[in-house]
């Protein structure tokens, strides 16, 4: 039960970052809004209930070390804390699968993803001058990293710029869509 609180609050601390913004975090998803707003940012929507499940697996996180030490001052064959064994246990299980079928149905299911913002990353990310290795070659791809880097400009833009590729070529390597399935090098 501990390690489904530790991982379920792993999610909801993903889930509270990969959200964080809207522009100066990364707002790469949106979850749904449960409350009117933030009480110190108007119209921003709070992940509230990635933020109560966590605090629930806290609970549980702490119920466990209860269990632990109950379970440590049994002597011999008796163990007069049984009890709160049984009742950290119960009272563990309720929380947990409570805390999980509001996470599903209150944010999980709600998520939108921020098709912008993901785009504006893939689309700035000098990570993609691995794509055009292969083409280019190792030296030419390293100079268009280290210049990106410097500039702050996009591999796309320099890569067109130093009349390497071709928009058409450039469009077709770098596209995302075709980046994320194997294909064959032409």
């Amino acid at each position: 039960m501990k390690t489904a609180a530790v991982q379920l609050s792993k999610i909801c601390n993903d889930l509270r970052w990969l959200s964080s913004g809207p522009r100066c975090g990364l707002y790469e998803i949106r979850l749904p809004a449960q409350q009117p707003g933030s009480s110190i940012m108007p119209g921003k929507v709070n992940p509230v209930i990635p933020e109560v499940v966590s605090q629930v697996c806290f609970q549980i996180i702490g119920a466990d070390t209860t269990v632990s030490m109950a379970s440590e001052a049994s002597e011999l064959e008796l163990n007069m804390a049984e009890p709160i064994i049984a009742f950290n246990l119960l009272f563990g299980l309720t929380l947990l699968r409570n805390a999980a079928i509001v996470l599903n149905s209150r944010c999980i299911a709600g998520i939108q993803a921020n098709r912008e913002r993901c785009l504006q990353y893939v689309q700035n990310s000098i990570g993609l001058v691995t794509a055009l290795n292969p083409v280019l070659g190792y030296e030419k791809s390293v100079a268009i990293a280290k210049e990106a880097l410097a500039s702050g400009r996009s591999v796309y833009d320099l890569a067109l710029e130093k009349g390497w590729l071709t928009r058409a070529q450039l469009d077709d390597i770098l596209s995302p869509e075709k980046m994320t399935h194997p294909r064959k090098l032409r």
